[in-house]
């Protein structure tokens, strides 16, 4: 089923603008989830707002935001003042700057929205700005009100639509040499190094993400229709790997490895196919619908 929008609004560029929608790029339907129950009864849990002196429930209507103040000294605030606060980006997105692509630090990228036009006459004015960004290879950098929240968001052409990645803002990324700047600067010998770079030649390929299951997720599959039909479950041991004693040996024969993993791989050989190689829907979601 396709998701709900999670914003309408503008998109503007200086004076052209047109109606589209966000939608999130991501989703965990999917994935396996547990209800908390009583272990004596079986019977489901329920969480509760509960007063902290007088210890009983608070219904939803009994229920107002407040922030502190002062020591138990709260302003509250109704969901209408909160609907009520409207600031430009809340009704639109303006690309107020453009930047080249690959230029904005990962470690502030966050979660994924696709955006569309809304209507067919929002169509052409999109594709302009999609088209144009995309023979200049720049990003637009736009803010947009999502969740109460203000987000500034990188915009990059996407097929026939725009992907809008949330930027984090730099009080909510930890400065890298706070971890980075304890490792000591280390002179790798060259020969290292050639080693370490064919091993890196020979397990060059290309991404493709329907190749990669969820493999915890897989496991957890298998303990559930384990449990469902009574079958009792092994713990199974994990090897961890151990720390290599002498370094260059290890090179060596993890090239040698990778290299006797390419023959084998040689041209001739039919492809996997894409469920054999973990395409498709994963393994727990079929466990999922058997059940």
């Amino acid at each position: 089923m396709a998701a709900r929008p999670s914003w309408r609004g503008y998109l503007k560029l200086s004076l052209v603008s047109c109606a589209v929608e966000l939608y999130p790029a991501s989703t965990r339907s999917d994935r396996i989830s547990f209800h908390m129950l009583n272990r004596d009864t079986g019977n489901r849990l329920r969480q509760q707002m509960v007063d902290e002196k007088t210890r009983k429930p608070v219904d939803d209507d009994g229920r107002i935001r407040g922030y502190e103040v002062g020591r138990r000294r709260y302003v509250t605030v109704e969901d209408e003042e909160l609907e009520a606060i409207e600031i430009e980006s809340t009704r639109t997105m303006e690309i107020e700057s453009f930047a080249a692509e690959g230029e904005v630090d990962p470690v502030y990228l966050d979660g994924a929205h696709y955006v569309v036009p809304e209507d067919k006459v929002a169509e052409e004015a999109f594709a302009v700005i999609r088209e144009a960004m995309q023979r200049k290879r720049m990003v637009g950098i736009v803010r947009v009100v999502l969740h109460q929240r203000e987000r500034v968001m990188m915009l990059e052409p996407r097929g026939r639509g725009l992907l809008a990645i949330t930027i984090r803002y730099p009080y909510e990324v930890r400065e890298d040499d706070l971890y980075f700047g304890r490792i000591p600067k280390t002179k790798v010998p060259s020969e290292m190094l050639d080693i370490a770079s064919d091993i890196i030649d020979r397990k060059v390929a290309a991404f493709d993400p329907k190749s990669y299951e969820d493999r915890y997720e897989n496991a957890l599959a298998d303990l559930l229709k384990a449990k469902k039909a009574g079958r009792k479950v092994a713990r199974k041991k994990v090897r961890e790997p151990k720390p290599a004693g002498n370094l260059m040996d290890a090179l060596k024969k993890s090239l040698a490895g990778e290299s006797g993993r390419r023959a084998r791989a040689a041209p001739g050989r039919k492809p996997a196919s894409r469920r054999a190689a973990g395409g498709g829907r994963s393994k727990a979601g079929r466990a999922r619908r058997r059940a």
